[in-house]
């Protein structure tokens, strides 16, 4: 376990009889220490002895052999040990994963950036960083202006946010991708009137505009808005997204592949997506072990439209605790083809052990959480 102050990445690292290993990590959201104990579990259960190709079986095992509905955690284990199969069965074959998955639709994975707006909620500071998003190379970057919202916002809140946005818009120029996070802050109505609000900034969606199982809402939402509405990085099963599917009432999917199964479960809502005509930007604050499945699925899958990246703003050292880290060019703001058997990457250990857990989370709903300095108390407690 890695830990940084608002984050903590766990990793796995698998090994067959031949000797052959493979890494999975996941970032789970305020659970750690409960994905610890499923992995070990699961893990014991399901993992020791499998041959790492029988994917499907060690998902019907995890899913629907232990009886419970799939969840947040168990699908989060699952996913960790998918992608350390997913990466042996890469360097067994001497083929990088991707060509596994149906090989190259891409050449380039497009990709935007996160976690940069690390300062106070005032328009100048927030726009200087902005514009540095821009000159590092990437032509889209996300995020959430709304302070600790829940539910509603004052009118001086909506005008605050609104004038963050300005100021970011003024910033990276009207060709700049600007994607709003709300977080499932909203009830509808409030959604609808930040949705308003923000049309003249021309954001490239709204995600999560309220609850993320909030169907009644999402209708209300898109009967009264024209601009795109993403979701799905809290939906842990493809089966979650059925009734918003039929609804007709999202126009990205944002499924976590270390939430949802792994790279075996993102193969398999491709072909949901697919079917309702609606495009993956898949969810991704992981480290570089979880970047790299998730580039490797983006690099095969055909309804791509871009990938999540934190790395680069938000804690850059994780990428050192690899050899092999995914990295966005600056030229373009694209991440490059992989060529590596696997994933592509290995553990430094040495890197990992020099940050040791922080007990950190996000606290969504506190004054200042954008900054990233949360420090828990839990070591202290336990």
């Amino acid at each position: 376990m890695v830990g940084a102050p608002w984050r903590e990445l766990t990793i796995i690292q698998v090994t067959t009889d031949e000797g052959i290993t493979g890494l999975g990590e996941v970032r789970m959201v305020n659970k750690t220490e409960t994905l610890v104990a499923a992995i070990g579990e699961l893990g014991n259960r399901y993992l020791i002895g499998m041959d790492p190709f029988d994917l499907n079986k060690l998902a019907w095992n995890i899913q629907f052999a232990e009886y419970g509905i799939p969840g947040e955690v168990g699908q989060s284990a699952l996913a960790a040990f998918d992608i350390a199969c997913w990466d042996i069965i890469g360097k067994k074959t001497n083929q990088p994963v991707w060509k596994l998955l149906g090989g190259k639709f891409r050449d380039k994975v497009p990709a935007y950036a996160n976690g940069w707006y690390q300062g106070d909620r005032d328009p100048k500071i927030i726009g200087d960083l902005a514009k540095k998003v821009k000159a590092r190379g990437y032509t889209g970057l996300k995020i959430d202006p709304f302070g600790a919202a829940s539910a509603e916002l004052s009118n001086e809140e909506r005008r605050r946010s609104v004038s963050v946005l300005e100021a970011v818009r003024e910033a990276v120029g009207e060709d700049f991708n600007i994607f709003l996070e709300m977080h499932g802050r909203f009830t509808a109505s409030s959604a609808m009137l930040v949705a308003k609000d923000v049309e003249h900034i021309n954001p490239g969606w709204l995600e999560e505009p309220v609850l993320p199982m909030d169907l009644h809402g999402m209708k209300t939402l898109r009967q009264n808005t024209h601009l795109p509405i993403a979701t799905g990085e809290r939906i842990h099963h493809s089966q979650e997204l059925i009734p918003f599917l039929e609804a007709g009432v999202i126009d990205i999917i944002q499924i976590d592949l270390t939430h949802h199964a792994g790279i075996t479960g993102m193969q398999k809502l491709a072909g949901w997506s697919d079917a309702y005509n609606v495009v993956l930007a898949p969810h991704n604050v992981c480290g570089p072990i979880g970047t790299a499945a998730a580039l490797h699925f983006s690099v095969a899958a055909p309804n791509l439209k871009v990938l999540e990246h934190f790395n680069d703003f938000a804690d850059p050292w994780v990428s050192e605790i690899v050899t092999g880290a995914p990295y966005v060019d600056p030229a373009d703001g694209c991440f490059e083809l992989p060529t590596a058997p696997g994933l592509g990457v290995e553990l430094n250990r040495e890197v990992c052990e020099a940050h040791p857990r922080t007990f950190g989370r996000l606290d969504l709903f506190s004054e200042g959480w954008e900054k990233r300095t949360f420090v828990s108390n839990y070591e202290k407690k336990s």
